[in-house]
């Protein structure tokens, strides 16, 4: 297409002539050019005044321009692209932050950087010519060359500057804790941006972090001065200054960085109210109050990020030379920015120093802090500009977070051991999360330090509270812990009568049923186990056996936990040093489980059973020495010793059945579970069979003083062997019926280990019965879920599920069961 006759007006008028007299809709010539349709809707709008080159050139080829008009179109676009131009690195960060955004073009709009000493050409975009403006006293601090990541946080800045609504200018808030940045990606941000902003780039800092931070109404003045107000035309008043600001600033395509915010109060004044205008605020604190504003909250970097930015700054062939090095240096500095920054400026200036030697000095947790430090950077300086920024209730919260155990904490282990109510420690939790201090978990009402915080806050403790606060901080928070972990672990004993002495310490928060004392005993289990320890050395013993005896219910529950083992050794350990000997034979028994059970240490497991065997015949606790029986034959099968284990269970069957007591019927059912599992195991399926029929007989006639719900895990077991029994001699349609109630009754007990057990053996029967689908679904159910419990069995399932479609021969029943247990 030819046009002879130019087309008058700005570059957005001309193409859009152009457009019309080509018959193409925005979306036509979109597709003909590669250009995006928003890029063309600015460009049109004039919001977007002086296109690329190449976005031209493909402009006028996708409108069948000749040579004059493509010429013409270029003269139009040049007059709208302000001077200098921009440097190669600028246009790179802008490519890559595009691409880094799925389904963004860069092109189109984009104009030309300035080289930082913006505002001097004083265009608008209006496109008239206004007075020059004084050189810009507050130019955009310098730029990093080796600047890393944050590609889709840029993006989405980039998308801000491209759709930007003069009606309602754009704020964007740049906030996360403490040496993650900010300040850098605001600034490397704000010379990306500086092509869509040619009336200038400003940055202010707030000094936000100071012991009096920069008033709003000194802010304005340097604010007004550097876009060209003259001094004397300034007014005295803060809301006058503020009008006028937003009076100067309504025509122009302005980008303000304000760094280092305070508050919310400190920085609404300073806000454009129209204009085509992009502020960007950064803050240690998360300005929630701030109204309408975009939030880019920065995230630690990914190790391979870290790795990049040590990369940049101390070159490739150092870390290629060691890569694992460099790798763990990234995870010391909790990949933290301004950690790996100082780490690598600090090699930088010693470059005969191997990566490393400066592992092994950040491996020392006590000297990390003091190592991490590069002339006048300091990790420990930038956490304590926020901490002095803290109330000191708030201060204290912070300390003394760093005596919770575990990854992560409650509000209520907070409150404990800074002595504060619960009211209290939730808003200082708040404020802490607020400032970047604390981390808070994506669901749960928790919290949880990054690991450098973390040291900074144990430093803190030791230097500014007295080693008897501390004491009696724990000693505060290990008491109430042990004491709610205790009550809610006794929810799982089915037979348990509350007593005075069993009340929790805050009825009023305390679990009301098993599937809170299960989520609460979950998520706090580092904290309980830390008390557990902590009471034992302080010499708490009955404290110690109270707790384990109340966790060996529940333990039946959570089976792939290995803490057990710990929990049992220390109730040993302490049954010991009260000098009760039934009580060293029961917990020496729930250790032995623990062996068996969590560890697969059957060689310690059968130790220790025989240890309480030995115990319980000293005191003829003849039901112990049952229990002891049952868990040595555990181990002895374990170990192949499979006619000795048998010949102990009958044993202790034998001993078990000359007794009326409600607790040796329950050991006996336990004890004629195992035995006919073994017998089965062993090829003699019929007798166990037999011995399971009498398990069963037992359960249907019930227990006298026991509950229905707790007979009801028995029978559930029993009726498992027996599917299993059935399903060994070939009966598959027989076995079905018991091993569905199994499944069903374990589901309802909320024992999800027996539960998936349970549906593995159903699953291998529906398999058997040629019912592949319901088999597959099944089978897949019970690997999922035995896998996420990390529980032996979930090899078994495997391998069932590779036979439906390669048939074999069924694996015979390998695991540890053994229902809800008692003493």
């Amino acid at each position: 297409m030819s046009t002879g006759t130019p087309a008058t007006g700005g570059f957005g008028e001309r193409l859009h002539g152009l457009r019309r007299r080509a018959g193409l809709s925005q979306e036509d010539l979109a597709h003909a050019s590669g250009v995006s349709v928003r890029a063309l809707s600015d460009l049109e709008r004039g919001r977007a005044r002086g296109p690329q080159r190449r976005t031209v050139e493909a402009l006028a080829a996708a409108l069948k321009l000749d040579a004059a008009g493509a010429r013409e179109l270029e003269r139009a676009a040049s007059l709208g692209r302000p001077r200098p131009r921009t440097r190669p690195a600028i246009q790179s960060t802008l490519r890559q932050a595009a691409e880094d955004t799925p389904g963004q073009t860069a092109g189109a709009g984009t104009q030309p950087a300035s080289a930082g000493a913006a505002g001097l050409t004083g265009a608008t975009n209006t496109g008239r010519i206004t007075a020059p403006i004084a050189p810009n006293t507050l130019a955009l601090p310098r730029d990093l060359r080796d600047f890393t990541a944050r590609g889709p946080a840029l993006a989405r800045l980039l998308k801000l500057a491209e759709d930007l609504d003069p009606a309602h200018p754009p704020v964007a808030v740049i906030c996360g804790q403490p040496g993650l940045g900010k300040t850098t990606f605001a600034v490397h941000a704000a010379h990306a941006l500086a092509p869509h902003f040619p009336d200038g780039q400003f940055a202010v800092d707030l000094r936000g972090m100071d012991t009096t931070p920069t008033q709003p109404r000194d802010a304005l003045a340097r604010l007004l001065r550097a876009l060209g107000t003259t001094e004397g035309t300034i007014p005295t008043g803060t809301e006058d200054r503020c009008g006028l600001l937003r009076s100067v600033l309504r025509d122009r395509r302005v980008l303000l960085l304000l760094d280092n915010a305070a508050d919310e109060e400190q920085v609404r004044p300073l806000l454009p109210a129209q204009g085509p205008s992009l502020t960007l605020i950064t803050s240690r604190h998360a300005l929630g109050a701030l109204e309408a504003a975009h939030r880019t909250e920065l995230a630690l970097l990914r190790r391979e990020e870290a790795v990049e930015l040590l990369t940049r700054i101390i070159g490739p062939e150092r870390v290629q030379r060691e890569s694992q090095a460099a790798r763990d240096l990234a995870d010391l500095c909790g990949n933290l920015p301004l950690a790996v920054r100082i780490a690598g400026q600090r090699l930088a200036s010693r470059p005969g120093e191997s990566i490393a030697k400066l592992v092994t000095q950040l491996g020392a947790h006590e000297r990390r802090l003091d190592t991490l430090r590069a002339g006048s950077l300091q990790v420990r300086t930038a956490f304590d500009l926020s901490y002095r920024q803290l109330s000191p209730a708030t201060r204290t919260v912070f300390r003394r977070a760093s005596l919770a155990a575990g990854p992560d904490f409650s509000p209520e282990t907070l409150a404990l051991l800074a002595d504060l109510s619960p009211r209290q420690a939730a808003g200082c939790a708040q404020d802490l999360t607020d400032a970047g201090l604390l981390q808070p978990h994506p669901t749960a009402d928790r919290y949880r330090f990054h690991d450098l915080l973390a040291l900074f806050a144990g430093e803190k403790v030791i230097e500014e509270d007295e080693p008897a606060q501390i004491a009696a901080a724990r000693e505060r928070t290990d008491k109430w812990t042990l004491r709610r972990a205790t009550t809610a672990a006794l929810l799982f004993d089915a037979e348990h009568r509350q007593h005075a002495d069993d009340a929790d310490p805050d009825p009023a928060t305390a679990p009301a049923d098993r599937e809170e004392a299960h989520t609460w005993l979950e998520a706090e289990r580092a904290q309980w186990l830390a008390a557990l320890v902590r009471a034992q050395a302080d010499g708490r013993h009955q404290e110690v056996v109270q707790a384990a005896e109340a966790m060996h219910w529940f333990s039946d529950r959570t089976l792939h936990w290995e803490l057990w083992a710990d929990v049992f050794r220390r109730s040993v350990d302490s049954a010991r040093a009260l000098g009760s000997k039934r009580d060293e034979a029961v917990h020496l028994n729930y250790l032995a489980w623990a062996y068996n059970v969590c560890l697969y240490d059957h060689d310690s497991a059968l130790t220790t059973a025989e240890a309480a065997l030995d115990v319980a015949r000293e005191i003829d606790d003849r039901l112990q020495a049952s229990w002891a029986l049952n868990y040595a034959a555990e181990a002895l099968h374990r170990l192949h010793r499979v006619e000795e284990s048998i010949t102990q269970l009958h044993e202790a069957a034998d001993q078990l059945g000359r007794h009326n007591d409600v607790r040796s019927r329950l050991a006996e059912l336990t004890t004629l579970n195992n035995l006919g599992r073994y017998l089965r195991q062993a090829g003699r399926a019929e007798e166990a069979l037999t011995i399971h029929r009498r398990s069963e007989a037992m359960c249907s006639a019930g227990v006298p003083g026991k509950s229905p719900d707790l007979i009801g895990l028995y029978l559930a077991s029993a009726r498992q062997h027996i599917g299993n029994d059935l399903a060994a001699l070939n009966r598959w349609t027989e076995a079905e019926a018991p091993l569905r109630f199994a499944v069903a009754r374990f589901d309802t007990g909320r024992m999800p280990a027996w539960c998936e057990s349970a549906r593995l053996d159903l699953g291998r029967v529906l398999r058997r019965l040629d019912r592949h689908q319901e088999a597959w679904e099944t089978l897949t159910a019970a690997h999922e879920a035995l896998t996420e419990l990390d529980h032996p069995r979930q090899v078994e399932a495997a391998a069932e599920l590779a036979e439906l479609r390669e048939p074999g021969e069924h694996t015979e029943d390998t695991r540890p069961t053994r229902p809800a247990r008692g003493r």
